[in-house]
């Protein structure tokens, strides 16, 4: 199972640099897990940048894996990975639901570098 970062949507998306090393975990959809989270935040950043029509088409594209609800379990989780790994709420939220799953987290994020269950690549510019 896998569980990609809203960072790795937005790159895949636009087609940037790290693409590719999203695109194995995302166009895997039998086996995609999508945080609700996630899907906010990914539909207000392609909203800000390119409209909601394209807001709207890539969140559609993203529900076509297994959408994961913030239940007040996976919120409980994601605080105390908080505090255990200094993460911020997003993040927090995202680790703890790969972790409910089993699942690899798949990001660019810097501060996911050694963090176990991570596959991580680092941001590269366009």
């Amino acid at each position: 199972m896998n569980v990609v970062d809203s960072s790795g949507w937005l790159e895949y998306f636009t087609g940037g640099p790290n693409a590719g090393f999203f695109a194995q975990s995302i166009e895997d959809i039998e086996h995609l897990l999508v945080p609700a989270l996630s899907l906010y935040e990914v539909f207000k950043r392609v909203q800000q940048q390119a409209g909601e029509g394209e807001a709207i088409q890539a969140v559609a594209a993203m529900q076509q894996g297994t959408v994961i609800d913030l239940t007040a379990s996976l919120a409980f989780s994601a605080a105390h990975l908080s505090l255990e790994e200094g993460l911020p709420l997003a993040s927090s939220v995202m680790l703890a639901a790969a972790r409910s799953r089993g699942a690899i987290f798949w990001t660019q994020d810097g501060h996911f570098k050694d963090v176990a269950g991570v596959r991580y690549i680092e941001r590269r510019a366009p």
